[in-house]
């Protein structure tokens, strides 16, 4: 009998062994990262090479990394703890985007990618505090949106940029600065490593209340004892994910791949000349 094979990586990707491996070495280790004796400070150590290692890689500095129990919660956190008046959220983001708070609809083109042109005028319509939420890689279409390009028209405006990189992170190069992003949500489960583990990126300028509170973990930015082992798998996880890049991008242009859309595709003029296989909605 034939053994099924597993394709759903946009719902969950299988952990790494090595992932798995690392996890299982912090659980058998005792400490709480916020500890002032050995075990706590060996725990410490784990811990920020973890985030060393999530900030690698999308090209951020360890200090920006704020870990979360997940894609959904990060998005929360960015969407109400920027504590912006206006939110502007894609038609097409993840449902814990869409339902973090409400926001005013940016509408996109036949493509699904976003209206730039739309995004402008709403901005225009009354300057006020803002937040525009847009996602790197859509999980159903594999559209990549021009985050960039977004960034430019929020900060003309004064707004801030959110991108969820949930889908992207892992699969293609991610640069937060050099997307001019703001804040960048990033889910370990989409990229091998374990589910319940996630993290916000947030630039130096952006002041982010806690949602959580508590303890003063995570820089006074979400508050909870760190879940140690987690955010270990999460980091050998991104580390791994960093190193296949080259792989996995020179895979996705072989010709026998990109003829069937192998992957994500970027939005351009002939989009229609890549098939792409459609994805349930599903949950980060």
């Amino acid at each position: 009998m034939r053994r099924p094979i597993y394709l759903d990586y946009n719902a969950t990707a299988p952990v790494r062994p090595a992932v798995a491996t690392a996890m299982a070495d912090a659980l058998a280790t005792v400490g709480n990262p916020s500890s002032v004796h050995g075990f706590g400070r060996a725990a410490r150590a784990r811990l920020e090479t973890a985030r060393e290692q999530v900030a690698a890689l999308v090209g951020a500095r360890p200090a920006q990394v704020v870990f979360t129990s997940g894609g959904t919660e990060a998005n929360n956190l960015a969407l109400t703890g920027a504590g912006r008046e206006r939110v502007f959220v894609t038609a097409v983001e993840h449902d814990s985007v869409l339902k973090a708070a409400t926001g005013e609809t940016i509408p996109v083109d036949r493509s699904g990618v976003v209206d730039l042109g739309a995004l402008e005028r709403l901005l225009a319509t009354r300057p006020a505090p803002a937040l525009v939420a847009v996602m790197l890689a859509n999980n159903e279409t594999g559209v990549i949106q021009p985050v960039g390009d977004a960034a430019r028209i929020a900060h003309e405006q004064s707004a801030l940029l959110h991108c969820d990189a949930v889908q992207a992170a892992g699969k293609m190069a991610v640069d937060f600065a050099a997307l001019g992003a703001d804040l960048m949500t990033l889910s370990a489960h989409k990229l091998g490593g374990p589910a319940g583990v996630g993290a916000l990126i947030v630039a130096d300028h952006v002041h982010l209340a806690a949602q959580q509170r508590g303890g003063g973990q995570e820089r006074g930015r979400r508050a909870g004892t760190e879940n140690l082992a987690g955010i270990v798998g999460f980091g050998v996880a991104a580390e791994i994910a960093a190193a296949e890049l080259g792989a996995m991008a020179a895979m996705k242009a072989h010709p026998a791949n990109a003829a069937f859309g192998f992957g994500i595709f970027q939005h351009r003029k002939n989009w229609r000349e890549s098939l792409t296989v459609p994805f349930q909605r599903i949950n980060h």
